[in-house]
């Protein structure tokens, strides 16, 4: 039984010794990279975008993590996924998204939802480039599924509030917390989507703010994988034993058992979004 244990605690560190520097597991947003895609799942225009992560980055069921551009007149076309979950966020500007055929405009910084079994799509009516983001989870490890619909959603009926899931990045909505995890100063914290809203094992996103010279202190949750992605500010990231430096655009993965910590390293705050996979369902620590 002793060297089975043994076994068991040497296989779980194996990965960990193989990984590389936090410094370089983190992944970074850079236009210059960026695709250029045409009539993506039969959409309109264009969609400029690259991938963060894969489904080989993490352990859990996480898909991918895209970021990118909505082009002026360009989107996603309507589609359907039956065996996974995917969330498109606009950090600015204005774009229309549809979730089950019904369609209506959302202000960002903001996100909708697609539960699985449900379909959507995305379009960016106006004459400015829309800052995008699309994060999958799926129901089975690495399985990707879509059906398009032939359908741009261009010129469709809008209905004047969302009749789905929608989510706001809304710092007047977060919540005062002092000392969270240990750290320094006064945060600002709010649980923005909950594991209710999900089938698949896609646990949570939150939005935190971290003032300059304020910081959350070092914690680990056993049972699930995150990344935090800097929507804006600067900072360090602090994973493990290693830190890092980080910026507006990058994606910090948090894997299995990690213990990490933010700083704020800039004269502002330090705005951050964190998605939450957990390896079964309703496992949040």
């Amino acid at each position: 039984m002793a060297r089975m244990r043994l076994l068991l605690a040497a296989a779980l560190l194996l990965p960990a010794f193989g990984r590389e520097p936090l410094a370089q597991r983190i992944a970074h947003t850079d236009p210059s990279k960026f695709r250029h895609i045409k009539r993506v799942h039969a959409g309109a225009g264009e969609l400029h975008y690259m991938g963060l992560f894969d489904a080989q980055t993490f352990n859990t069921n996480f898909i991918f993590l895209h970021r990118g551009v909505l082009a002026p007149g360009g989107g996603i076309g309507h589609h359907f996924h039956n065996h996974m979950e995917e969330m498109f966020v606009i950090f600015d500007g204005e774009a229309q998204f549809t979730v089950n055929g019904r369609t209506s405009l959302v202000q960002g910084p903001a996100g909708a939802p697609c539960r699985m079994g449900s379909s959507h799509a995305i379009y960016n009516p106006t004459d400015k480039p829309v800052q995008w983001m699309n994060i999958a989870v799926g129901s089975i490890k690495g399985k990707y599924d879509a059906t398009d619909l032939d359908d741009d959603r261009v010129g469709v009926p809008l209905d004047p509030k969302p009749v789905f899931i929608t989510m706001k990045l809304e710092p007047n909505r977060q919540a005062k917390v002092t000392a969270m995890h240990g750290g320094k100063g006064t945060v600002s914290y709010r649980r923005v989507l909950t594991p209710e809203v999900f089938y698949t094992n896609w646990s949570y996103v939150d939005h935190v703010t971290i003032p300059a010279g304020a910081s959350i202190g070092k914690h680990a949750k056993q049972g699930v994988e995150e990344f935090w992605y800097v929507i804006s500010g600067e900072g360090v990231a602090r994973v493990g034993n290693e830190e890092a430096r980080i910026k507006a655009g990058d994606a910090v993965p948090v894997f299995l058992g990690e213990a990490k910590s933010f700083e704020s390293a800039g004269a502002g705050d330090l705005q951050m979004m964190v998605v939450g996979v957990a390896r079964t369902k309703w496992v949040l620590d």
